[in-house]
């Protein structure tokens, strides 16, 4: 009798909610690479769906979880704890100054739930405003402001949401009224092919949401620590969001999640207004400390900026003249590569016979996350091998 695969276990016990690429079973990863369990390695250019910013098994990461493992893993929130007081305040430290208090949570979707039950405490309103082909996670909650369709069908009723084209300041201020807890927008928008706001889109969210009494929360899961050459996008903006959500490159590869406020949301808390068993645990804490020491000690968030622009630049100079290829785009080591075919026969193709990991945006939208870490040498491979899977396709 054949033996039970280590895929055929997953697929029966775990399966019917991810559609699978192949029966490929990572084992172990280092840096940019990831290895399979015959041995094969992987180029991963997703970051493990964005959240290996400083790779895999980063040294000091890796060092910081097995030190505090061996002496605290768990203390909760109401009694006090050093490592969780030094990663409150290196993080505060980082953090646009409007924002210097925080709460920790396990995962980006909790952050964007907690942000909403905050923002309706504060304003005393219900309703929310979104946009379109905006991603926010998959609770009940983060699934509300989530704009894709298929995402919410069987899910409804949700939590009162209209959403607005994004990047139409007209549509945007017409939504937001006086019942309006909060508007909720991504700086780029990941999921669904690497959208850049405009800068009269993100100013109006702004301004609208000054007049009439709601709250601006921005979605910086994916977007911050580095990945688009800044700290946190909304530093290429000039906006201050009255609350901003964080996850992905928050614990370098470590799972957990936060949001940022201001202090007049601060003045509006009391105790049990929210609260975690797991968030803010000793052991996630030392991981975010050491995250946050690396992408500083090793200038990570400047060289984001630096290798995107010549990531993009590469991959233009590679498919120049591919009529496959609609645009390239990006911020940082934020890019899209848009095609006018479907995106999913390019990144099977890559996987299978070029060993290179990568990440739709929608139908047609090749994306790139790649570690912060990344070597111009694996830049030239990743691009090579992407230029390769996509004139490979039938014209």
């Amino acid at each position: 009798m054949a033996q039970t695969t280590h895929a055929q276990i997953e697929e029966r016990v775990l399966g019917g909610t991810t559609a699978r690429r192949g029966d490929i079973v990572i084992v172990s990863g280092e840096g940019c690479w990831v290895y399979d369990e015959d041995g094969k390695k992987y180029l991963d250019l997703g970051s493990a769906q964005g959240v290996a910013m400083l790779g895999h098994c980063h040294a000091g990461v890796t060092e910081a979880i097995q030190e505090q493992a061996a002496t605290l893993t768990l203390c909760p929130s109401y009694l006090y704890n050093d490592k969780r007081a030094e990663f409150a305040k290196a993080l505060v430290d980082v953090l646009p100054k409007h924002l210097p208090h925080v709460f920790l949570a396990n995962s980006g979707a909790e952050a964007i739930d907690g942000a909403l039950k905050f923002a309706r405490l504060f304003t005393r309103r219900s309703a929310f405003v979104a946009t379109t082909r905006g991603f926010h996670g998959r609770t009940m909650g983060a699934l509300s402001v989530t704009w894709e369709p298929k995402y919410r069908e069987g899910f409804e009723p949700l939590l009162a949401t209209a959403h607005v084209q994004f990047n139409d300041a007209a549509a945007l201020d017409k939504a937001v009224t006086d019942k309006t807890a909060a508007v909720v927008l991504e700086v780029v928008q990941g999921e669904s092919g690497v959208n850049i706001g405009t800068p009269d889109f993100l100013k109006t969210a702004q301004q609208v949401c000054r007049e009439r009494g709601a709250l601006l929360i921005v979605d910086e899961i994916q977007t911050g620590f580095g990945r688009t050459g800044k700290w946190f996008a909304v530093e290429h903006t000039g906006i201050e969001p009255d609350i901003m959500c964080l996850a992905k490159g928050l614990g370098g590869g470590f799972p957990m999640g936060a949001f940022a406020y201001t202090k007049a949301i601060r003045e509006v808390l009391t105790p049990g207004a929210h609260g975690s068993t797991f968030g803010g645990s000793p052991l996630a804490c030392a991981a975010g400390l050491a995250a946050i020491q690396a992408y500083r000690d090793e200038g990570l968030i400047k060289r984001s900026g630096i290798l995107g622009a010549n990531m993009r630049n590469q991959l233009r100079g590679a498919l120049e003249g591919v009529a496959l290829v609609r645009d390239i785009r990006g911020l940082g080591l934020m890019i899209a590569v848009e095609l006018r075919t479907k995106v999913a026969p390019v990144l099977k193709s890559l996987m299978l016979s070029h060993g290179v990991i990568a990440l739709p945006a929608g139908p047609t939208v090749l994306r790139l996350l790649p570690p912060l870490v990344i070597t111009e040498k694996e830049i030239d491979l990743g691009v090579q091998a992407i230029a390769k899977a996509i004139k490979e396709l039938p014209a």
